[in-house]
């Protein structure tokens, strides 16, 4: 295992994910004395492997068809227009 690689996506996934919104549904979950602390953590921790299993799969298959280079070109432009967006609705 490549562990420069290993932490490099681990940081920037636990970053993305500080404070966003399914933290914060996480956090509301939790908070009601009725649910088991453990069943919020399980059902919140299988929901990001699963959705962290489709971008591993649809990254790899998009791989195949599109050039790494552009993907991230595709990626950025993404990230700059989300960005845009949430300063002009800010």
């Amino acid at each position: 295992m490549d562990w420069k690689v290993f932490f490099t996506i681990f940081g920037s996934v636990f970053l993305a994910e500080l404070g966003d919104k399914t933290q914060l549904a996480t956090m509301l979950f939790a908070s009601d004395k009725a649910v088991s602390k453990y069943t919020v953590f399980l059902a919140a921790s299988a929901a990001l492997i699963v959705a962290t299993a489709v971008g591993v799969i649809a990254g790899s298959l998009l791989s195949e068809y599109i050039n790494v280079k552009y993907l991230n070109y595709i990626a950025g432009i993404g990230f700059i227009i989300i960005g845009a967006l949430t300063l002009y609705n800010a």
